[in-house]
């Protein structure tokens, strides 16, 4: 669908466009200052309102994070049925999304509204960086390391919650997770200046999607440790009983065609690796010798599901899950 819109900028202040599907555009407006501009919104995934409104916000925040951006203002984007559910729902929405904002530190300054049958927040988020320390989404190198900051199973978890499935306590966890922002570990990979070569955040397309766009134009490969993926425990067995949602079993085909799977790994495994995120962790590659540093600065700033869970490779446009 996309290969009829004009995808590169002639703009030459456009420093990150649409081409290679990075997390946020940058538009560079002075020597030393960039913009980071996203916009990201949900539909629901939890029943509490509030709750909804503080991991939409977190996930939305993430591009800019993602990018090695600072977060500067956001607006608010809201679609609603003013005509089927009171308006006391909609402000809870606005008071949970409020609440993240305000502890990543930036101000909410307008946004926009329509009236709709189907629920959706989310913000529009600008943030600014230097024009030399964007973190793009390729750029990974042979012999990097793989970081991953949060678990898998968002997807598989909030099916469970909408089918009535899920105990308080995964529930629990997995709003945990969700909610936590990717400021932290946003912060610790910036530290790392020229170490940390790509970065993106895993959400709809899963790990392995957003992982296939970090290998570029067929620039590297990756071989993917299953093992060593976190993974929330509640997670393994609602794939075995079948609870797994239609946007991970489409991730899964299309990239398929790109994916060498071990014999020994399970099909939850494949499916897991698949699953669509919200609000997921940042997916780091880093010079193997800077990795075990970087992973004990994501403990120490509290990051500490953060785990090693591959390499990239000489292997050109292919993932390998040993």
């Amino acid at each position: 669908m996309l290969r009829h819109l004009p995808l590169v900028a002639a703009d030459p202040h456009v420093l990150v466009g649409a081409a290679l599907a990075d997390d946020a555009a940058v538009y560079q407006v002075a020597d030393d200052l960039a913009l980071v501009a996203t916009v990201d919104y949900i539909t629901p995934v939890v029943d509490d309102p509030y709750t909804w409104g503080t991991i939409a916000a977190a996930n939305a925040l993430s591009d800019v994070y993602a990018m090695g951006g600072r977060p500067l203002f956001v607006l608010n984007v809201v679609n609603f049925p003013r005509d089927t559910l009171p308006l006391e729902v909609l402000e809870r929405v606005l008071q949970g999304g409020a609440a993240k904002v305000a502890e990543a530190g930036v101000p909410i300054l307008g946004g926009h509204s329509v009236d709709d049958p189907e629920p959706k927040y989310g913000l529009v988020a600008l943030g600014s960086v230097h024009p030399e320390r964007i973190i793009r989404n390729v750029g990974a190198r042979s012999g990097d390391v793989l970081l991953l900051t949060k678990p898998l199973g968002m997807g598989v978890l909030t099916t469970a919650i909408k089918r009535s499935l899920a105990s308080e306590a995964t529930i629990a966890r997995a709003v945990e997770t969700m909610a936590t922002l990717n400021r932290a570990a946003s912060e610790a990979m910036q530290a790392f200046g020229g170490a940390l070569h790509a970065a993106t955040d895993v959400t709809g397309f899963g790990l392995l999607g957003h992982l296939l766009e970090m290998l570029g134009q067929g620039d590297v490969g990756a071989r993917l440790e299953a093992a060593a993926v976190p993974v929330l425990d509640e997670v393994w067995e609602f794939v075995r009983d079948g609870v797994v949602p239609g946007g991970t079993r489409r991730n899964l085909a299309a990239v398929e065609g790109s994916v060498d799977w071990s014999e020994r790994l399970e099909p939850e495994h494949r499916l897991v690796l698949a699953d669509a995120q919200t609000s997921g962790g940042l997916l780091m590659a880093v010079e193997s010798g800077a990795a075990e540093a970087l992973l004990a600065d994501l403990h120490t700033r509290g990051v500490t599901a953060a785990k090693p869970i591959g390499r990239f490779t000489n292997h050109p446009g292919r993932i390998e899950v040993v």
